[in-house]
This record gives structure tokens, C-alpha cells and sequence, in this order.
């Protein structure tokens, strides 16, 4: 089976992270964003992923050439030199994705994380007979997003109706998608919406079919859904593989800690905390709700909340980080510094406080 993942944009609702690195490169739990998905792509046998991707192509196959190996998994990309939308780079990826099998493929967005239940999703797709199968999630609130209209019993899905203003359903595209190669067949090799365009035009023909996706869903592609996401995922690790969180007297709720991490004497860590690979984080440090990405230094009494800390900072003594507050690649927090809400791109040494959300070029 092959699979692709739309890579696309530019990442700009996650800079200052998205200046290091394209945004699916973006640690989430203490491992890039898009390998949580191809993991799981290849635990139901899918063989090759093609990354439909028009920014920074080579920084991608770069970096992926080593999960390659490791997965033992094709990973190659198809590149836009005009953004086409969510529909037009499948058609691009026309050749990649047809090899005659008549066997389905997998097309996902690359910022959405949640249990992949593929497995449930292949069956589903085959038991059905239709030409797509597309993941649907339930939500609070319907009228924020396109909401998929479905016959509950058979999942026949009967229409889209964007953020609507009366109640007609609570389910949304999840993002992940089970299509047959004559899907490629409706699609032109332009710029195209495959949630405005294509399916509903599939759901006319009534060979549309939804699944509502079990367990937890996030699009992480902003910072605060970005820790909302974090929350929901150890969640579901705890439920699944509890053994792989932190546990200790310091330890509160769920925290993922890379082993190479080294943890000082009287912290206080969780809930809903990840600390990378080669962090220090010192004595008297207080972490909740964040993330810690790689080789990060916490010095000793700093206080963290609510908060995304990135590559290689360093966060001075006594400092308090809250309130949705991002750091960079490679950004030093003076001692006793306070950040409420601060956005501080790359390579910089913030020495005064930032008393309200602000972007500190």
C-alpha cells in the first residue's frame, strides 16, 4: 500500500518553530511531527509515503533518509513549484500513487495527530465498496468548521455544510482519507480543494462513506492546540503504554522524558510535560503543560507553564515562561526573567521581561 501526506505550506501559524524547521520536522512528544504518522503507516503494511511538499524539499528527504533505513519504508516527495491546494498534488503524484494494484492508498495532513486506527480504516474502506472512505471526528463546536453530513447506520456520507449557523451535525473531516485510484480520475492538475471540490462531488454519486474516528483528534498546527494536543496524546499513552511515561515522586500526571534527559533534585514536572533528548533541566525547576524540545538547559528554580520551549534554549534561574509564551532555535532567558505570552524568533538573548504577548524579533 502507499500513502500521501500532504506536507504543503509554510508552517506560519507555528513560528517561530517553523524558522528552523519545515513544520513537519516540528517535535511533538519528543519525535518530528510526521513520524508519529508514518509509524503507524507502516504498522499496516504501507510500503511507500510520497510527501506532496513545495517548501524546503531537500531539508525534508534530508532528514528523512535516516528513517528510511531505520523503518525500512520508501519515503520520496512530490514537489509543487505552485501551491495546488489539498486535491491538485495528488494528481501531481498521479504516477507515484498508481501502480496498477487497484489497491487503495492513504492521503493525510500532515499536522494532524490521533490514534490512527488505519487498520479499522482499510477494513471499513473494503467492506463498503464505495470509491472513499474519509475519517470524521466529533466536536464541541460544529460552527467553527465544514461539517460532514452522514447516514449514521451505513456512513454514507450526504453533504458538507461549512460552518453552519443551525445545528446539522457535530462530526468534521478528521484529515485522513482512504481513496481509490479512480478518485485521481475526478482531479485536474490544478489548484484544487479536495474538501470543497472533490468529495462532495464523490457524495453526489453516493460512493462517499465516513468512519468516526475513535479516541482523541488534534490538528497541532498552532501553538495552543499544539498543547492541547500533547495533552490528549499522553493521555492516550497512558491508556495504551503507560510504561514509556515518567513516574517519581516529582513526577505529576503524565510526562514523556527522553532517557538521555538528566532531571536535577527537587522538581516538580507535570502534568502534561515532554523534555527531549540532552535536556538539563536543574534543581527546584517547575514544569507544566509544555514542551521541552531538544538539548534544552532549565536552570535552577525556573517555572514553566502553558508554554513551547525550543532547540537548544536556555532558561535562566528564577525565570517564570506562561502563558502560551514560545521560544525559538537557540533563545536565552535572562535570570529572573519574565516572559507572559512572548514570541521570541531564533537566535536571540531576551535579558528584560515581556509583560504582555508580544513577537520579539
Amino acid at each position: 500500500m502507499k500513502a500521501l501526506i500532504l506536507v504543503g505550506g509554510f508552517g506560519t501559524r507555528l513560528r517561530p518553530l517553523t524558522l528552523s524547521f519545515p513544520k513537519p520536522l516540528v517535535d511533538f512528544a519528543n519525535k518530528p511531527m510526521i513520524l508519529h504518522q508514518i509509524e503507524a503507516l507502516k504498522d499496516v503494511g504501507v510500503t511507500e509515503v510520497i510527501l506532496a511538499i513545495n517548501y524546503r524539499p531537500e531539508v525534508m528527504i534530508n532528514f528523512l533518509k535516516d528513517f528510511e533505513d531505520k523503518l525500512g519504508i520508501t519515503i520520496t516527495c512530490s514537489q509543487e513549484t505552485e501551491p495546488l491546494g489539498t486535491a491538485g498534488p495528488l494528481a501531481l503524484a498521479r504516477d507515484k500513487l498508481v501502480d496498477g494494484s487497484g489497491e487503495p492508498f492513504f492521503v493525510l495532513n500532515s499536522d494532524v495527530i490521533s490514534e490512527y486506527p488505519f487498520a479499522e480504516l482499510i477494513q471499513f474502506h473494503k467492506s463498503h465498496g464505495g470509491e472513499a472512505t474519509i475519517m470524521v471526528t466529533k466536536v464541541d463546536e460544529p460552527s467553527k468548521y465544514g461539517v460532514v453530513v452522514m447516514e449514521d447506520t451505513t456512513g454514507v456520507v450526504e453533504r458538507f455544510v461549512e460552518k453552519p449557523k443551525i445545528f446539522v451535525g457535530n462530526k468534521i473531516n478528521a484529515g485522513i482519507y482512504l481513496l481509490n485510484p479512480s478518485v485521481l480520475d475526478r482531479i485536474e492538475l490544478k489548484p484544487t480543494s479536495i474538501e470543497k471540490e472533490v468529495f462532495p462531488r464523490i457524495a453526489a454519486d453516493q460512493k462517499l462513506y465516513a468512519m468516526v474516528l475513535p479516541g482523541f483528534w488534534m490538528d497541532i498546527g498552532q501553538p495552543r492546540d499544539y498543547i492541547t494536543g500533547l495533552r490528549l496524546y499522553l493521555d492516550s499513552l497512558r491508556k495504551k503504554s503507560a510504561a514509556k511515561l515518567a513516574a517519581g515522586a516529582h513526577i505529576v500526571g503524565n510526562v514523556l522524558v527522553h532517557d538521555s534527559a538528566k532531571i536535577g533534585e527537587g522538581c516538580l514536572i507535570g502534568p502534561d510535560v515532554a523534555i527531549g533528548p540532552g535536556c538539563v533541566v536543574e534543581d527546584g525547576v517547575r514544569l507544566s503543560r509544555c514542551t521541552v524540545m531538544r538539548g534544552v538547559r532549565i536552570k535552577k528554580h525556573a517555572c514553566i507553564s502553558n508554554s513551547i520551549i525550543g532547540w537548544h534554549s536556555t532558561v535562566g534561574q528564577w525565570a517564570r515562561i506562561e502563558n502560551m509564551t514560545i521560544l525559538g532555535e537557540d533563545v536565552h532567558v535572562g535570570d529572573e526573567v519574565y516572559s507572559n505570552g512572548g514570541v521570541v524568533l531564533p537566535h536571540k538573548e531576551i535579558k528584560s521581561s515581556i509583560l504582555k504577548p508580544e513577537i520579539v524579533m
